[in-house]
């Protein structure tokens, strides 16, 4: 893949990435989606299809229903949406995936900042 397309379909992705956000802020209405947040959307070269992976806060959420959920019935609607705001020839099919890499970062956060307040702890009760 030239660097150019690498570079069109970054910008592509960027572009989605800004407009989701807003049409899933301003447009969708369920309640089960008012707490996501789409972090990157890859687009494959031939503009066939996006991933576009988001985050559920609280990180408890039920992210698989949300899933399932944009997949199945916004997809569509959100794909349709896109079209309207970009000039593309192909707007590609949707997939969304939840992300896991910031709840697993914060969870990594927090088993550090325990295993530091463990190790302060037995450093200073054995002075």
């Amino acid at each position: 893949m030239s660097e150019r397309e690498f570079d069109r379909t970054e910008r592509i992705g960027a572009e989605m990435k800004r407009i989701l956000a807003v049409l899933l802020r301003d447009q969708v209405k369920d309640p089960r989606l008012a707490d996501i947040t789409v972090h990157e959307v890859r687009v494959t070269r031939d503009l066939a299809h996006a991933k576009v992976y988001f985050t559920c806060f609280p990180f408890d959420a039920d992210a698989e229903a949300q899933e399932r959920l944009l997949n199945t019935r916004l997809a569509g609607f959100l794909r349709h949406a896109l079209a309207q705001e970009m000039r593309l020839r192909v707007m590609p099919q949707l997939h969304f995936v939840h992300d896991e890499s910031i709840a697993r970062g914060q969870h990594l956060a927090d088993l550090i900042d325990q295993a530091v307040a463990k190790d302060r702890s037995l450093t200073e009760g054995g002075h």
